[in-house]
Protein backbone atom coordinates (compact mmCIF):
# COMPACT_ATOMS: atom_id res chain seq x y z
CA UNK A 1 0.00 0.00 0.00
CA UNK A 2 1.58 3.07 -1.02
CA UNK A 3 2.48 5.82 2.15
CA UNK A 4 0.01 8.86 1.88
CA UNK A 5 2.24 11.91 0.93
CA UNK A 6 2.90 14.66 3.86
CA UNK A 7 -0.22 16.72 4.86
CA UNK A 8 2.20 20.30 5.07
CA UNK A 9 2.97 19.05 0.90
CA UNK A 10 -0.43 19.13 -0.12
CA UNK A 11 -2.30 22.15 -1.70
CA UNK A 12 -4.90 23.46 -0.12
CA UNK A 13 -7.06 23.13 -3.42
CA UNK A 14 -6.13 19.06 -3.00
CA UNK A 15 -7.50 18.28 0.78
CA UNK A 16 -10.49 16.88 -0.30
CA UNK A 17 -8.71 14.12 -2.44
CA UNK A 18 -6.02 13.56 -0.29
CA UNK A 19 -8.84 12.51 2.73
CA UNK A 20 -10.23 10.76 0.56
CA UNK A 21 -7.29 8.92 -0.63
CA UNK A 22 -5.57 8.46 2.20
CA UNK A 23 -7.73 8.79 5.37
CA UNK A 24 -10.48 7.45 4.69
CA UNK A 25 -10.99 3.90 5.78
CA UNK A 26 -12.04 1.67 3.16
CA UNK A 27 -14.97 -0.97 3.54
CA UNK A 28 -12.91 -4.16 3.29
CA UNK A 29 -11.45 -2.69 6.82
CA UNK A 30 -13.96 -1.95 8.58
CA UNK A 31 -15.86 -5.01 7.64
CA UNK A 32 -12.25 -6.70 9.75
CA UNK A 33 -12.51 -4.39 12.02
CA UNK A 34 -16.36 -4.96 12.79
CA UNK A 35 -16.00 -8.91 12.80
CA UNK A 36 -13.18 -8.28 15.87
CA UNK A 37 -15.44 -6.03 17.96
CA UNK A 38 -18.79 -8.36 17.92
CA UNK A 39 -16.28 -11.52 18.87
CA UNK A 40 -15.40 -9.20 21.92
CA UNK A 41 -18.61 -7.99 22.36
CA UNK A 42 -20.33 -11.42 22.27
CA UNK A 43 -18.02 -12.46 24.64
CA UNK A 44 -18.74 -9.70 26.80
CA UNK A 45 -22.71 -10.51 26.76
CA UNK A 46 -22.31 -14.24 26.96
CA UNK A 47 -19.69 -15.08 29.18
CA UNK A 48 -21.02 -16.36 32.52
CA UNK A 49 -19.60 -13.73 35.24
CA UNK A 50 -21.29 -14.76 38.10
CA UNK A 51 -19.82 -17.79 38.92
CA UNK A 52 -16.56 -15.70 40.14
CA UNK A 53 -17.61 -12.50 41.15
CA UNK A 54 -16.58 -11.22 44.58
CA UNK A 55 -18.84 -8.39 44.86
CA UNK A 56 -21.71 -9.86 46.57
CA UNK A 57 -24.52 -9.32 43.98
CA UNK A 58 -25.22 -10.02 39.99
CA UNK A 59 -23.06 -8.91 37.58
CA UNK A 60 -25.29 -8.73 33.93
CA UNK A 61 -23.47 -6.56 30.87
CA UNK A 62 -26.63 -4.65 30.37
CA UNK A 63 -25.12 -3.10 27.23
CA UNK A 64 -22.07 -2.76 24.78
CA UNK A 65 -21.28 0.73 23.47
CA UNK A 66 -18.93 0.76 20.65
CA UNK A 67 -17.10 4.65 21.72
CA UNK A 68 -14.39 6.89 19.99
CA UNK A 69 -13.59 7.16 16.78
CA UNK A 70 -14.78 3.65 15.61
CA UNK A 71 -17.97 4.05 16.81
CA UNK A 72 -18.78 7.58 15.97
CA UNK A 73 -17.66 7.26 12.16
CA UNK A 74 -14.24 9.44 12.54
CA UNK A 75 -12.17 6.78 12.45
CA UNK A 76 -8.76 7.02 10.05
CA UNK A 77 -7.66 4.42 7.96
CA UNK A 78 -5.67 1.78 9.10
CA UNK A 79 -6.43 2.50 12.41
CA UNK A 80 -6.87 -0.71 14.08
CA UNK A 81 -8.32 0.34 17.36
CA UNK A 82 -11.31 0.42 18.90
CA UNK A 83 -13.44 1.30 22.65
CA UNK A 84 -16.05 -0.77 24.25
CA UNK A 85 -17.43 0.99 26.89
CA UNK A 86 -19.78 -2.02 28.91
CA UNK A 87 -22.13 -0.76 31.28
CA UNK A 88 -22.94 -3.23 33.89
CA UNK A 89 -25.75 -4.49 36.52
CA UNK A 90 -23.57 -4.20 39.50
CA UNK A 91 -23.30 -0.40 39.57
CA UNK A 92 -26.09 1.30 40.42
CA UNK A 93 -24.72 4.55 41.13
CA UNK A 94 -21.42 6.44 40.42
CA UNK A 95 -20.51 5.48 44.04
CA UNK A 96 -20.76 1.83 43.30
CA UNK A 97 -18.91 2.31 40.07
CA UNK A 98 -15.94 3.65 42.10
CA UNK A 99 -16.21 0.97 44.68
CA UNK A 100 -16.27 -1.98 42.12
CA UNK A 101 -14.53 -0.83 39.03
CA UNK A 102 -11.39 -2.40 40.09
CA UNK A 103 -12.83 -5.84 40.54
CA UNK A 104 -14.78 -5.68 37.33
CA UNK A 105 -11.50 -5.10 35.62
CA UNK A 106 -9.83 -8.05 37.26
CA UNK A 107 -12.89 -10.33 36.62
CA UNK A 108 -13.32 -9.56 33.09
CA UNK A 109 -9.30 -10.09 32.92
CA UNK A 110 -9.25 -13.44 34.06
CA UNK A 111 -12.33 -14.28 32.20
CA UNK A 112 -10.55 -13.10 28.84
CA UNK A 113 -7.77 -15.30 28.62
CA UNK A 114 -10.05 -18.41 29.18
CA UNK A 115 -12.55 -17.89 26.46
CA UNK A 116 -11.71 -19.96 23.64
CA UNK A 117 -13.54 -17.68 20.59
CA UNK A 118 -10.63 -14.94 21.32
CA UNK A 119 -8.26 -16.76 21.97
CA UNK A 120 -8.84 -18.54 18.54
CA UNK A 121 -8.57 -14.99 16.98
CA UNK A 122 -5.33 -14.82 18.65
CA UNK A 123 -5.35 -13.14 21.91
CA UNK A 124 -1.86 -11.85 22.85
CA UNK A 125 -2.23 -9.53 25.83
CA UNK A 126 -4.14 -8.05 28.71
CA UNK A 127 -3.20 -5.66 30.92
CA UNK A 128 -5.11 -2.71 33.29
CA UNK A 129 -4.02 0.52 31.90
CA UNK A 130 -3.76 3.29 34.75
CA UNK A 131 -6.14 6.54 33.77
CA UNK A 132 -9.29 8.39 34.34
CA UNK A 133 -10.77 5.53 34.77
CA UNK A 134 -8.54 2.84 34.57
CA UNK A 135 -9.25 0.60 31.94
CA UNK A 136 -8.90 -3.21 30.08
CA UNK A 137 -6.39 -3.40 27.05
CA UNK A 138 -6.84 -6.21 25.00
CA UNK A 139 -4.58 -6.53 22.01
CA UNK A 140 -5.68 -9.48 19.55
CA UNK A 141 -3.77 -10.80 16.46
CA UNK A 142 -6.36 -12.28 13.48
CA UNK A 143 -5.52 -14.04 10.35
CA UNK A 144 -7.19 -11.09 7.92
CA UNK A 145 -5.34 -8.19 9.90
CA UNK A 146 -1.88 -7.54 10.22
CA UNK A 147 -1.26 -5.33 12.53
CA UNK A 148 -2.29 -5.93 16.63
CA UNK A 149 -5.98 -4.68 16.99
CA UNK A 150 -6.16 -3.02 20.49
CA UNK A 151 -9.57 -3.02 21.84
CA UNK A 152 -10.04 -0.91 25.14
CA UNK A 153 -12.77 -2.41 27.58
CA UNK A 154 -14.58 0.12 29.83
CA UNK A 155 -16.89 -0.66 32.57
CA UNK A 156 -19.11 2.26 33.73
CA UNK A 157 -22.28 3.15 35.16
CA UNK A 158 -25.45 3.27 32.84
CA UNK A 159 -26.57 6.12 34.54
CA UNK A 160 -28.84 7.11 31.34
CA UNK A 161 -30.84 4.13 30.88
CA UNK A 162 -32.74 3.63 27.82
CA UNK A 163 -32.28 6.63 25.87
CA UNK A 164 -34.70 8.42 23.73
CA UNK A 165 -33.64 9.98 20.49
CA UNK A 166 -33.46 14.04 20.57
CA UNK A 167 -34.68 13.76 24.00
CA UNK A 168 -32.80 15.83 26.91
CA UNK A 169 -31.74 13.31 29.91
CA UNK A 170 -33.64 14.19 33.42
CA UNK A 171 -31.44 17.22 35.06
CA UNK A 172 -31.42 14.62 38.32
CA UNK A 173 -28.79 12.66 36.02
CA UNK A 174 -26.43 15.63 35.88
CA UNK A 175 -27.12 16.85 38.92
CA UNK A 176 -26.56 13.10 40.86
CA UNK A 177 -23.27 13.70 38.66
CA UNK A 178 -22.22 16.62 40.30
CA UNK A 179 -22.95 15.56 43.53
CA UNK A 180 -21.27 12.46 43.28
CA UNK A 181 -17.75 14.68 43.61
CA UNK A 182 -15.57 12.20 40.93
CA UNK A 183 -12.43 13.29 39.42
CA UNK A 184 -12.63 14.76 36.59
CA UNK A 185 -13.55 12.65 33.26
CA UNK A 186 -14.08 9.49 35.77
CA UNK A 187 -17.47 9.14 35.13
CA UNK A 188 -17.49 10.26 31.02
CA UNK A 189 -17.66 6.52 30.20
CA UNK A 190 -21.01 6.73 31.69
CA UNK A 191 -22.18 9.01 29.06
CA UNK A 192 -20.81 7.28 25.91
CA UNK A 193 -23.66 6.95 24.23
CA UNK A 194 -24.44 10.88 24.04
CA UNK A 195 -20.81 11.37 23.02
CA UNK A 196 -20.76 8.92 20.31
CA UNK A 197 -24.16 10.52 19.35
CA UNK A 198 -23.24 14.21 19.64
CA UNK A 199 -20.51 13.33 16.70
CA UNK A 200 -22.08 10.71 14.81
CA UNK A 201 -25.30 12.30 13.06
CA UNK A 202 -23.16 14.95 11.97
CA UNK A 203 -22.86 15.73 7.86
CA UNK A 204 -20.21 13.79 5.59
CA UNK A 205 -18.06 16.79 5.35
CA UNK A 206 -17.56 17.45 8.83
CA UNK A 207 -16.13 14.32 9.59
CA UNK A 208 -13.86 14.80 7.11
CA UNK A 209 -11.99 17.78 8.59
CA UNK A 210 -12.38 15.93 11.67
CA UNK A 211 -10.09 13.26 10.16
CA UNK A 212 -8.08 15.93 8.95
CA UNK A 213 -7.40 17.67 12.31
CA UNK A 214 -6.50 14.23 13.70
CA UNK A 215 -3.96 13.25 11.10
CA UNK A 216 -1.95 16.84 11.50
CA UNK A 217 -2.34 16.18 15.06
CA UNK A 218 -1.14 12.65 15.09
CA UNK A 219 1.42 13.11 12.49
CA UNK A 220 2.57 16.26 13.22
CA UNK A 221 2.55 17.33 17.15
CA UNK A 222 2.10 13.80 19.19
CA UNK A 223 4.66 11.99 16.43
CA UNK A 224 6.78 14.92 17.04
CA UNK A 225 6.58 14.91 21.17
CA UNK A 226 5.78 11.56 21.98
CA UNK A 227 6.62 12.29 25.94
CA UNK A 228 4.93 15.56 26.67
CA UNK A 229 1.90 15.74 28.47
CA UNK A 230 -0.45 16.80 25.37
CA UNK A 231 -4.20 17.60 24.91
CA UNK A 232 -6.37 14.36 23.72
CA UNK A 233 -7.49 14.29 20.67
CA UNK A 234 -11.10 14.52 21.68
CA UNK A 235 -10.12 18.21 23.08
CA UNK A 236 -9.33 18.86 18.81
CA UNK A 237 -12.03 17.04 17.84
CA UNK A 238 -14.80 19.27 19.89
CA UNK A 239 -12.79 22.17 18.87
CA UNK A 240 -13.24 21.43 15.19
CA UNK A 241 -17.01 20.34 15.81
CA UNK A 242 -17.38 24.10 17.38
CA UNK A 243 -15.61 25.95 14.66
CA UNK A 244 -17.66 24.51 12.29
CA UNK A 245 -20.78 25.05 14.01
CA UNK A 246 -19.69 29.09 14.06
CA UNK A 247 -18.07 29.12 11.34
CA UNK A 248 -20.52 27.62 8.26
CA UNK A 249 -23.62 28.30 10.78
CA UNK A 250 -23.68 23.83 10.64
CA UNK A 251 -23.75 24.11 6.47
CA UNK A 252 -22.71 20.38 4.79
CA UNK A 253 -21.25 22.38 2.08
CA UNK A 254 -17.76 24.34 3.38
CA UNK A 255 -14.09 24.30 2.16
CA UNK A 256 -11.93 21.96 4.08
CA UNK A 257 -8.84 24.14 4.10
CA UNK A 258 -11.12 26.73 5.82
CA UNK A 259 -12.24 24.64 8.21
CA UNK A 260 -8.60 23.77 9.08
CA UNK A 261 -7.01 26.95 8.87
CA UNK A 262 -9.67 28.05 11.31
CA UNK A 263 -9.02 25.49 13.94
CA UNK A 264 -5.18 26.31 13.36
CA UNK A 265 -5.85 29.88 13.94
CA UNK A 266 -8.20 29.24 17.52
CA UNK A 267 -5.17 26.61 18.25
CA UNK A 268 -2.74 29.85 18.16
CA UNK A 269 -5.24 31.94 20.82
CA UNK A 270 -5.72 29.13 22.80
CA UNK A 271 -5.74 30.98 26.31
CA UNK A 272 -8.74 32.64 25.41
CA UNK A 273 -10.76 29.51 24.37
CA UNK A 274 -13.89 28.83 26.45
CA UNK A 275 -16.20 26.46 25.39
CA UNK A 276 -19.03 24.00 25.68
CA UNK A 277 -22.89 23.27 24.83
CA UNK A 278 -26.50 22.68 26.66
CA UNK A 279 -27.87 20.28 24.20
CA UNK A 280 -27.65 17.06 26.72
CA UNK A 281 -28.17 19.22 30.16
CA UNK A 282 -29.92 22.49 30.81
CA UNK A 283 -28.39 25.38 32.74
CA UNK A 284 -32.41 25.73 34.31
CA UNK A 285 -31.41 23.33 37.20
CA UNK A 286 -29.47 25.69 39.96
CA UNK A 287 -27.33 22.92 41.14
CA UNK A 288 -26.01 22.26 37.40
CA UNK A 289 -25.98 26.20 36.51
CA UNK A 290 -24.16 27.41 39.82
CA UNK A 291 -21.68 23.92 38.86
CA UNK A 292 -20.90 25.05 35.46
CA UNK A 293 -21.07 29.14 36.37
CA UNK A 294 -17.62 27.87 38.26
CA UNK A 295 -16.25 25.75 36.14
CA UNK A 296 -16.16 28.87 33.09
CA UNK A 297 -14.41 30.82 35.59
CA UNK A 298 -11.33 28.10 35.78
CA UNK A 299 -8.16 28.58 33.77
CA UNK A 300 -8.62 28.56 30.13
CA UNK A 301 -8.63 26.75 27.69
CA UNK A 302 -11.88 25.28 28.80
CA UNK A 303 -13.57 22.95 26.91
CA UNK A 304 -16.13 20.84 28.33
CA UNK A 305 -17.16 17.86 27.48
CA UNK A 306 -20.52 18.38 26.09
CA UNK A 307 -22.12 15.11 27.50
CA UNK A 308 -19.94 15.52 30.68
CA UNK A 309 -19.61 19.19 32.43
CA UNK A 310 -17.59 18.02 34.66
CA UNK A 311 -15.07 17.09 32.52
CA UNK A 312 -13.01 19.91 30.93
CA UNK A 313 -11.16 18.10 28.45
CA UNK A 314 -8.53 20.80 27.61
CA UNK A 315 -7.47 20.94 31.40
CA UNK A 316 -3.60 20.93 32.28
CA UNK A 317 -2.20 20.10 29.10
CA UNK A 318 0.71 21.53 26.91
CA UNK A 319 -1.02 24.02 24.87
CA UNK A 320 2.02 25.83 24.01
CA UNK A 321 3.23 22.99 21.92
CA UNK A 322 0.24 22.71 20.16
CA UNK A 323 0.15 26.44 19.76
CA UNK A 324 3.83 26.01 18.10
CA UNK A 325 2.80 23.32 15.29
CA UNK A 326 -0.73 24.85 14.57
CA UNK A 327 1.70 28.42 13.64
CA UNK A 328 3.81 25.68 11.70
CA UNK A 329 0.63 23.90 9.62
CA UNK A 330 -0.35 27.53 8.87
CA UNK A 331 3.01 28.03 7.01
CA UNK A 332 2.61 24.87 5.18
CA UNK A 333 0.81 24.53 1.55
CA UNK A 334 -2.04 22.95 3.31
CA UNK A 335 -2.82 26.49 4.39
CA UNK A 336 -2.29 28.44 1.04
CA UNK A 337 -4.40 28.97 -2.04
CA UNK A 338 -3.32 28.27 -5.88
CA UNK A 339 -2.53 32.09 -5.75
CA UNK A 340 -0.35 31.51 -2.96
CA UNK A 341 -2.36 33.40 -0.73
CA UNK A 342 -3.06 32.26 2.68
CA UNK A 343 -6.26 30.04 2.91
CA UNK A 344 -9.06 32.79 4.80
CA UNK A 345 -10.19 31.63 8.30
CA UNK A 346 -13.67 31.38 9.27
CA UNK A 347 -15.40 34.34 11.40
CA UNK A 348 -15.24 32.08 14.56
CA UNK A 349 -14.35 34.10 17.96
CA UNK A 350 -12.82 31.89 20.84
CA UNK A 351 -16.11 31.96 22.97
CA UNK A 352 -20.04 32.13 21.98
CA UNK A 353 -21.69 35.60 22.47
CA UNK A 354 -23.80 35.44 25.61
CA UNK A 355 -27.29 37.19 26.57
CA UNK A 356 -26.93 39.64 28.82
CA UNK A 357 -30.27 41.32 30.08
CA UNK A 358 -29.54 44.73 31.66
CA UNK A 359 -32.66 45.45 34.02
CA UNK A 360 -33.30 48.95 35.71
CA UNK A 361 -35.72 49.97 38.24
CA UNK A 362 -38.75 51.63 36.27
CA UNK A 363 -37.65 50.20 32.74
CA UNK A 364 -38.00 47.18 30.64
CA UNK A 365 -35.05 44.98 30.56
CA UNK A 366 -32.79 45.63 28.12
CA UNK A 367 -31.69 42.10 25.85
CA UNK A 368 -28.70 42.19 24.50
CA UNK A 369 -25.81 39.72 22.66
CA UNK A 370 -22.08 40.58 23.39
CA UNK A 371 -18.64 39.16 23.08
CA UNK A 372 -17.43 38.01 26.18
CA UNK A 373 -14.04 39.57 25.27
CA UNK A 374 -15.75 42.72 24.39
CA UNK A 375 -14.78 45.60 27.11
CA UNK A 376 -17.73 46.87 29.19
CA UNK A 377 -17.44 50.33 27.90
CA UNK A 378 -18.90 48.95 24.71
CA UNK A 379 -22.10 47.86 26.43
CA UNK A 380 -22.53 50.86 28.31
CA UNK A 381 -22.66 52.13 24.76
CA UNK A 382 -25.08 50.13 23.37
CA UNK A 383 -27.47 50.85 26.14
CA UNK A 384 -26.22 54.78 25.77
CA UNK A 385 -27.85 54.33 22.11
CA UNK A 386 -31.00 52.66 23.08
CA UNK A 387 -32.18 54.31 25.71
CA UNK A 388 -29.87 57.75 25.31
CA UNK A 389 -28.83 58.25 29.15
CA UNK A 390 -26.55 61.51 29.73
CA UNK A 391 -25.40 60.68 33.40
CA UNK A 392 -22.60 58.27 34.63
CA UNK A 393 -23.42 54.45 34.00
CA UNK A 394 -22.93 52.19 36.52
CA UNK A 395 -23.48 48.32 35.96
CA UNK A 396 -23.03 45.79 38.38
CA UNK A 397 -23.68 41.48 38.49
CA UNK A 398 -23.99 39.02 41.48
CA UNK A 399 -23.51 35.32 40.61
CA UNK A 400 -25.46 33.25 43.34
CA UNK A 401 -24.39 33.36 46.65
CA UNK A 402 -21.74 36.27 45.90
CA UNK A 403 -21.20 39.79 46.59
CA UNK A 404 -22.04 41.99 43.65
CA UNK A 405 -19.47 43.37 41.92
CA UNK A 406 -19.24 46.77 40.10
CA UNK A 407 -18.51 46.17 36.29
CA UNK A 408 -15.26 48.47 35.46
CA UNK A 409 -15.91 49.92 31.79
CA UNK A 410 -11.97 49.00 30.89
CA UNK A 411 -12.56 45.03 31.47
CA UNK A 412 -14.49 42.60 29.59
CA UNK A 413 -17.03 40.13 30.89
CA UNK A 414 -14.38 37.37 30.45
CA UNK A 415 -12.65 39.41 32.69
CA UNK A 416 -14.63 38.61 35.57
CA UNK A 417 -15.20 35.00 34.63
CA UNK A 418 -18.49 35.57 32.81
CA UNK A 419 -19.23 33.18 29.70
CA UNK A 420 -22.63 32.09 30.13
CA UNK A 421 -26.21 34.17 30.09
CA UNK A 422 -26.39 36.93 32.91
CA UNK A 423 -28.73 39.59 34.61
CA UNK A 424 -26.85 43.17 35.34
CA UNK A 425 -28.40 46.32 36.71
CA UNK A 426 -27.89 49.55 35.77
CA UNK A 427 -27.78 52.62 37.87
CA UNK A 428 -27.23 55.92 36.17
CA UNK A 429 -26.18 58.69 38.50
CA UNK A 430 -25.01 62.42 38.31
CA UNK A 431 -22.51 64.12 40.32
CA UNK A 432 -22.06 64.09 43.26
CA UNK A 433 -24.38 60.54 43.73
CA UNK A 434 -22.54 57.53 44.21
CA UNK A 435 -23.47 54.14 43.87
CA UNK A 436 -24.42 52.42 46.70
CA UNK A 437 -24.53 48.39 47.41
CA UNK A 438 -27.28 46.78 49.57
CA UNK A 439 -27.27 43.55 50.53
CA UNK A 440 -30.53 41.97 52.33
CA UNK A 441 -30.23 37.92 53.23
CA UNK A 442 -33.34 37.22 51.39
CA UNK A 443 -33.70 39.73 48.29
CA UNK A 444 -29.98 39.97 46.98
CA UNK A 445 -27.75 42.88 46.67
CA UNK A 446 -29.22 45.79 45.03
CA UNK A 447 -27.41 49.31 44.07
CA UNK A 448 -28.57 52.10 44.22
CA UNK A 449 -28.08 55.89 43.58
CA UNK A 450 -27.23 58.54 46.31
CA UNK A 451 -26.23 62.26 47.31
CA UNK A 452 -23.78 61.71 50.13
CA UNK A 453 -25.73 64.96 51.83
CA UNK A 454 -28.85 62.68 52.18
CA UNK A 455 -30.47 61.42 55.16
CA UNK A 456 -30.40 57.67 55.43
CA UNK A 457 -33.75 57.55 56.14
CA UNK A 458 -33.66 59.02 52.28
CA UNK A 459 -31.67 55.24 51.61
CA UNK A 460 -34.69 53.63 53.67
CA UNK A 461 -37.49 55.06 51.52
CA UNK A 462 -36.27 53.71 48.21
CA UNK A 463 -35.37 50.16 49.86
CA UNK A 464 -39.01 50.67 50.74
CA UNK A 465 -40.26 51.18 47.68
CA UNK A 466 -38.06 48.82 45.80
CA UNK A 467 -38.67 45.86 48.55
CA UNK A 468 -41.79 46.90 49.72
CA UNK A 469 -40.44 46.88 53.59
CA UNK A 470 -41.46 49.42 55.95
CA UNK A 471 -39.15 51.86 56.89
CA UNK A 472 -39.69 51.38 60.30
CA UNK A 473 -38.54 47.85 59.95
CA UNK A 474 -35.57 48.52 58.39
CA UNK A 475 -32.03 48.55 60.13
CA UNK A 476 -29.00 49.12 57.75
CA UNK A 477 -25.72 48.78 59.28
CA UNK A 478 -22.32 49.75 57.68
CA UNK A 479 -18.84 48.20 58.75
CA UNK A 480 -20.74 46.82 61.86
CA UNK A 481 -22.10 50.33 62.87
CA UNK A 482 -26.05 50.68 63.01
CA UNK A 483 -27.21 53.64 60.37
CA UNK A 484 -29.34 56.35 62.50
CA UNK A 485 -32.60 57.74 59.78
CA UNK A 486 -31.09 61.53 60.58
CA UNK A 487 -27.89 61.25 60.02
CA UNK A 488 -26.17 62.03 56.46
CA UNK A 489 -24.55 59.06 54.85
CA UNK A 490 -21.36 60.92 53.89
CA UNK A 491 -21.28 60.95 57.98
CA UNK A 492 -20.31 57.20 57.82
CA UNK A 493 -17.75 57.87 55.44
CA UNK A 494 -19.65 55.67 52.79
CA UNK A 495 -18.17 55.68 49.27
CA UNK A 496 -18.63 54.76 45.66
CA UNK A 497 -19.68 50.97 45.80
CA UNK A 498 -19.49 49.97 49.21
CA UNK A 499 -22.11 47.60 50.98
CA UNK A 500 -24.46 48.33 53.73
CA UNK A 501 -26.73 45.45 55.51
CA UNK A 502 -30.35 45.42 55.28
CA UNK A 503 -32.22 43.43 58.31
CA UNK A 504 -35.87 43.18 59.11
CA UNK A 505 -36.05 44.82 62.94
CA UNK A 506 -38.74 42.89 65.23
CA UNK A 507 -42.17 44.85 66.10
CA UNK A 508 -40.64 45.61 69.71
CA UNK A 509 -37.14 46.87 68.38
CA UNK A 510 -39.37 49.27 65.81
CA UNK A 511 -41.52 50.50 68.35
CA UNK A 512 -38.30 51.62 70.15
CA UNK A 513 -36.97 55.23 69.60
CA UNK A 514 -33.38 55.45 68.75
CA UNK A 515 -30.43 56.13 70.61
Amino acid sequence: MALAPELFDTPASRLDSFVAQYLLPSREWKAKMKKVVRTVERFLREEDFQAEHRLGQEVRVLKVVEADSSGNGTALRNAAEVELVVFLSCFQSFREETKFHQAVLSLIQKKLWRCRDLLALGLQEVYVARGVPDVLVVTIQTSEILELVTVTIVPAYRALGPLVPNVQPPPEVYESLIKAHGYPGIFSPSFSELQRDFVKHRPTKLKNLLRLVKHWYLQYVQAKCPRANLPPIYALELLTIYAWEMGTEESENFRLDEGLTTVMELLQDHECICIYWTKYYTLQSPVIDTFVRKQLKKKRPIILDPVDPTHNVAEGYRWDIVEQRACQCLKQDCCYDNQEAPVPRWNVKSARDIQVTVEQGGYSDLILWVDPYEAIKKIKEKVRRSRGYSGLQRLSFQEPGGERQLLSSHCSLAYYGVFSSIRICLLETFSPEIQVFVRHPDQGTHAYAMDPNNLVLTLKGQLEDALGLPRKLQQLEYQGQVLQDWVVLGSYNIQDSDTLILSQKTAGEASCPPS
